[in-house]
C-alpha cells in the first residue's frame, strides 16, 4: 500500500476543519496541522490521493504533494 502525503492550506481556520473532517471520512492515515492558522497535512492512500486533492480545492484550499 503506497501512502502520500498532502499538505493543504487554507484561508481560514473553518475551512481547515471542514477539510478534516471530509478527509477523515475518506479514511486518511493520518490528519494533523495547525487548523486555527489554516493548514494541516494528511497522509492518504495512493488510491484516493486525487479525490483527496479535489475535497480540498473544493472547500478553497491549495494542496502540495509531499512523497
Amino acid at each position: 500500500m503506497n501512502q502520500i502525503e498532502l499538505r493543504a492550506n487554507f484561508s481560514g481556520p473553518e475551512a481547515a476543519q471542514e477539510a478534516l473532517h471530509k478527509l477523515q471520512a475518506l479514511r486518511a492515515f493520518e490528519v494533523n496541522g495547525l487548523y486555527e492558522h489554516g493548514w494541516l497535512t494528511a497522509t492518504v492512500d495512493a488510491d484516493i490521493v486525487d479525490r483527496a486533492v479535489h475535497l480540498i480545492e473544493q472547500i478553497g484550499g491549495s494542496t502540495e504533494t509531499i512523497g
